[in-house]
């Protein structure tokens, strides 16, 4: 089904995105959100929702734009949702993925499912990504929270995700933090 709006959602993010890479794989960073938007369309997502998806780390990665510009351009419900996703990088790694979590609570239902989203492409990134390279240290090197922590988050996240989300996504996300664990000699 085509939509207008989600296609100049798209546009703004492959604009917005085009200097950034992916950690890990150094893909062109806009696939992450286009395979977020996918995901979320699958699953019968609203429009609303898919554009957030799209468009969630444009305020905090692109100079060129902020909530209050994806609010004119996009309308106040895109906005709202990709505001609730929005993290602070003048924090430290520790302290937005702590806020991030302790947010997880409070999302709408959109902001939950746009995260879910992002989490879930996040680990299925992360799995390939050690069932490519093992668990060494050069597998972790990208990853500002190292090991220990970054798994430590990503439970958590799962589990506080896992209770605000649809049955799919929670199994999806479980499943998938299950193949990096896997990895890494560890259990759920």
């Amino acid at each position: 089904m085509y939509s207008h709006a989600v296609e100049r959602a798209l546009a703004v993010a492959i604009e917005a995105h085009a200097p950034h890479r992916r950690k890990g794989n150094n893909d062109p960073y806009v696939v992450h959100p286009v395979h977020m938007a996918l995901l979320l369309a699958q699953l019968g997502a609203d429009e609303v929702t898919v554009q957030a998806a799209l468009l969630h780390d444009v305020a905090e990665d692109a100079d060129d734009w902020d909530l209050p510009g994806l609010a004119r351009a996009f309308g106040d419900d895109v906005a709202s949702v990709v505001a609730e996703l929005t993290e602070d990088k003048r924090q430290s790694w520790e302290v937005r993925k702590r806020t991030a979590l302790e947010h997880v609570p409070h999302l709408s239902e959109r902001g939950a499912a746009v995260k879910s989203a992002d989490v879930l492409h996040n680990l299925s990134s992360l799995a390939a990504h050690l069932e490519s390279m093992g668990d060494t240290n050069a597998a972790w090197q990208p990853f500002s929270g190292g090991k220990e922590r970054t798994l430590t988050q990503h439970r958590a996240m799962v589990a506080a995700l896992s209770a605000r989300t649809n049955e799919r996504l929670a199994d999806a996300l479980r499943t998938t933090l299950g193949r990096i664990l896997a990895v890494c000699g560890e259990t759920l």
